[in-house]
């Protein structure tokens, strides 16, 4: 019986190379360990490694985590790194809000010479010069942070857009200033406007769609004063922060973005924070959604409180059909809503 000859497979160093890489291996980084046919044959014959993907093994029969198959997506595909989603989760970024799409895909990013077909699961998205958008020594690769959240958002509905970008930020994983320097260097991407729009009003402090819309539609487009965000106060109840704050007029604006009918403790919790606001000589208007969407009605009422709690400011109309109605008390400019349009008789 002719004798086997020895294997030259480095042992050790494919015990390193399965730590590192989450318990995965790929061919070509076993023949580099020294690894003949043969011995991958029998690795597998004997359960050590299980195939995941052609050519990419896993040490272990049981299912792969998350973790695991975003390695084995980038190994098959390999020079790869992973992107958009999965390079958000991989950064250790938490999407609460805005999450739609398959969470059981793989993204990857790969040059846009290379022509491959990914396995099942494993969505490859091809760019020119990957170089700089990667980064290579992260475990396992994946895309530059801000570049993955501009890509990601770029696909997604306004409101889910201007969550993922929000909570990018919030999270202290990026800044709305790198956000835009990236943007600069994407002149192609889908809906850049709108998302250079989103990430100034980020920047302004908003974290949240009704609050853009708010700062948007509201403040913004009827001349209020610009109010501070997200203000973190000290009362005697605890530390609170305040959606929005108009200082010299001692006014908060607090945007409730919930729909339908709001749990007993959350209506408990606002109260308390109003009481403390009164303690605190701070009147406090409350909006939801009815409110935010007709912009020129509540300008109108946040206008009438902010002049008689001492703002020489003038709140202008939106637009020719503004319905802006301030109520001075006869000390200023007073807008009331347009008539309405006729209708054509017969």
């Amino acid at each position: 019986m002719p004798k086997r000859s020895p294997s030259t497979l480095d042992h050790a160093g494919l015990a390193r190379l399965l730590r590192e890489q989450d318990g995965l291996v790929s061919r070509p980084q076993l023949v580099d360990l020294g690894a003949s046919r043969a011995d991958v044959r029998r690795l597998l014959a004997r359960r050590e490694l299980v195939e995941v993907h052609p050519g990419v093994y896993v040490d272990h029969s049981g299912r792969p985590t998350r973790r695991q198959r975003e390695w084995a997506a980038v190994l098959a595909c390999a020079p790869a790194a992973l992107h958009r989603e999965s390079a958000l989760d991989a950064s250790g970024m938490t999407r609460d809000r805005g999450t739609s799409g398959d969470p059981a895909v793989v993204h990857l990013v790969v040059d846009r010479g290379r022509r491959l077909t990914p396995p099942e699961g494993v969505h490859v998205e091809r760019v020119r010069d990957m170089d700089r958008w990667v980064h290579e020594h992260r475990r396992p690769p994946r895309a530059r942070f801000d570049y993955a959240l501009l890509k990601a958002a770029a696909d997604r509905p306004e409101a889910e857009a201007v969550a993922l970008l929000s909570d990018g930020v919030q999270q202290g994983l990026t800044t709305a200033e790198r956000l835009v320097d990236t943007l600069g260097e994407l002149p192609r991407l889908p809906q850049r406007a709108l998302l250079l729009a989103i990430v100034e009003d980020v920047a302004a402090g908003t974290r949240s769609v009704l609050e853009r819309r708010y700062l948007c539609d509201v403040e913004r487009a009827h001349g209020l004063p610009r109010g501070e965000r997200q203000v973190r106060q000290h009362t005697a109840s605890g530390t609170v922060l305040r959606d929005v704050r108009y200082g010299p007029e001692r006014t908060l604006v607090e945007l409730d973005g919930a729909f339908g009918h709001r749990d007993a403790v959350d209506r408990w919790a606002d109260l308390g924070r109003d009481v403390d606001a009164v303690v605190d000589d701070h009147v406090t208007l409350r909006a939801g959604w009815a409110q935010v969407l007709e912009p020129c009605r509540l300008a109108g009422a946040v206008a009438t409180v902010l002049r008689r709690r001492g703002w020489e400011g003038t709140a202008r109309p939106c637009g020719t059909r503004c319905g802006l109605y301030v109520d001075d008390g006869g000390t200023g400019r007073t807008y009331r809503p347009p008539a309405p349009l006729s209708r054509p008789r017969g």
